[in-house]
């Protein structure tokens, strides 16, 4: 019983902290709206509200600027939908989404966050490979006319990019690896079971290089239009929408501004925080495989070979 009043007055308080940071978010967007025009740099709209770190304000900034009132959109790897990408436009603009995550009671878990009743909100909960995402968005109607694709699962997120059809939405944020730099075009190999903690004790080798990304973004008909200021979130825009943005746009040929990360969450053998820090993070994973995507064989490799 005691546990249960814990528990209880716990989620009372969680959904009054939230209430309050989703009014505070609200009324800083309404301010920043006036000044969008003006940002030249995508990073600059970065602000949290429920997203891990500044996604909320990048995502506010594009929808407003290509006049996206309710966007329809699609999330994987939500987590418990407790920090996420699209949290805060399904609770602000009531709409139609699919989210996605292998987390235990998935659905239990995102009722006790959002108020289920005020959108439409598909909650699947599975894991998702290069194999099955096309069918989970086909029989989901989440296949076209997107506003938001978020994709980010730890692994192997660029072999699920791969099999998606063009133009499946008009915003697309990726996950990517800073750790691999800004010159190799690299991701992990295409395992169903893969497990960052599990490949590499450090934890630091999972994902795509940026670059890899954006080139194949880039066949997708994508532009890069930049990233978090934590630089590990790519933001990817329709080419046939990137006119209707102000911005600079980066350079893709120098991407170091976005892989120069500062984040240190690297784990030693015995898997504690040990601060890794700069070149030291691929120096950590240089006898780590990965796929080498910059010729046609794709073939697997040692980092330690390529860099």
């Amino acid at each position: 019983m005691i546990n249960f009043i814990k528990n209880f007055l716990g989620e009372i308080i969680s959904r009054s902290n939230d209430g309050n940071i989703f009014a505070i978010g609200s009324s800083h967007f309404s301010i920043m709206r006036q000044y969008y025009s003006e940002i030249k740099n995508l990073s600059d709209a970065d602000y949290k509200v429920f997203s891990q770190t500044g996604e909320d304000g990048i995502i506010d900034y594009l929808l407003y600027s290509l006049n996206i009132k309710v966007p329809k959109f699609v999330e994987i790897g939500v987590g418990d939908y407790r920090e996420s990408n699209t949290r805060y436009i399904f609770q602000k603009n009531c709409s139609k989404g699919l989210i996605i995550d292998k987390n235990k009671n998935l659905e239990k878990k995102v009722s006790k966050i959002v108020k289920l009743w005020k959108g439409d909100l598909t909650i699947i909960e599975t894991a998702v490979t290069s194999k099955n995402i096309l069918h989970i968005l086909n029989s989901n109607e989440f296949d076209n006319n997107l506003d938001v694709f978020s994709l980010d699962v730890d692994g192997i997120d660029y072999w699920i990019l791969e099999v998606l059809p063009e133009k499946l939405s008009k915003i697309v944020i990726l996950e990517y690896n800073p750790t691999f730099g800004s010159k190799l075009e690299v991701t992990i190999p295409n395992l169903n079971d893969f497990d960052r903690k599990k490949y590499h004790y450090s934890s630091l080798c999972y994902g795509a290089s940026l670059q890899a990304l954006v080139k194949l973004m880039n066949k997708k008909k994508y532009v890069f239009v930049g990233s978090n200021i934590a630089c590990y979130n790519a933001f990817f825009v329709l080419e046939s929408e990137v006119k209707k943005l102000n911005l600079i746009l980066p350079d893709i040929n120098d991407l170091t501004k976005y892989t120069t990360s500062h984040i240190r969450d690297s784990r030693s053998v015995y898997g504690k925080l040990n601060y890794l820090s700069g070149t030291q993070k691929l120096k950590e994973i240089e006898d780590c495989e990965v796929i080498d995507l910059s010729n046609s064989e794709k073939k697997l490799v040692k980092i330690k070979d390529i860099y």
